[in-house]
């Protein structure tokens, strides 16, 4: 399946902004890792820095945390921004750890200098390592607006991962069941086949359950179809 230029124009020039939203406009975020059971754990995070490469952040090396980032090289990260459910705007990034120990540590403090309040002495800060997260991609989900907003993006070099849409086939019909159907009225019935505006889609599905023609499927995650 191919990415559309619409897409692919949004991926290299908004990734960067989405980078820069977590760090400076959204700052803490809720983390997951995975840890020696291959069970799910979350923790909150500040994300302290951003480049074009990737995510900043920082932990203590004895702490549960660092030990799952180190031992399975992988976490996936959600910020939201805004006062409540409709007028919000969530990114969710995930991708490759590594620990730059000291390197990038004096940054990040001098950046976000509340640390020094809770690691006050020099010694004290001995215990914290940086992290960077990169090789990633993520996701922009924007409520705020109507239709909502759902772009992917990707960067340090990662491809962009489209997971998952749902497509309309040649067997359309046309009938138009799908287009009452369809929450954010995504769905273009200029010609036959309709198709899906992905920028705009839930990802709900009901358009799919809907289609007596059956021509309305998901594609994408490990189907190169």
């Amino acid at each position: 399946m191919k990415i559309s230029e619409e897409k692919q124009s949004f991926h290299s020039s908004s990734a960067e902004h989405c980078l820069q939203l977590l760090a400076e406009g959204i700052h803490t975020v809720v983390a997951s890792t995975v840890d020696d059971d291959g069970l799910p754990t979350t923790c909150a995070i500040d994300i302290m820095d951003w480049d074009s490469d990737g995510l900043y952040f920082l932990t203590a090396r004895r702490k549960g945390f660092h030990h799952r980032l180190t031992a399975r090289g992988y976490i996936a990260i959600t910020g939201i921004k805004g006062s409540d459910t409709m007028s919000s705007l969530a990114i969710s990034v995930r991708g490759k750890v590594e620990e730059l120990g000291k390197e990038r540590l004096d940054r990040l403090l001098r950046k976000n200098p509340y640390i020094f309040g809770i690691y006050p002495s020099e010694e004290s800060r001995k215990a914290l390592s940086a992290f960077r997260l990169h090789e990633g991609s993520g996701e922009y989900f924007d409520l705020s607006v109507r239709p909502i907003a759902r772009i992917g993006f990707s960067f340090g070099g990662n491809e962009y991962n489209h997971g998952y849409e749902f497509m309309i086939a040649e067997s359309c019909t046309g009938c138009g069941l799908c287009l009452n159907a369809c929450p954010q009225g995504c769905i273009d019935s200029g010609t036959v086949p309709f198709s899906i505006i992905g920028r705009h889609c839930l990802l709900c599905g009901r358009c799919a359950d809907i289609c007596p023609a059956k021509a309305i499927a998901r594609r994408g995650d490990n189907d190169d179809t």
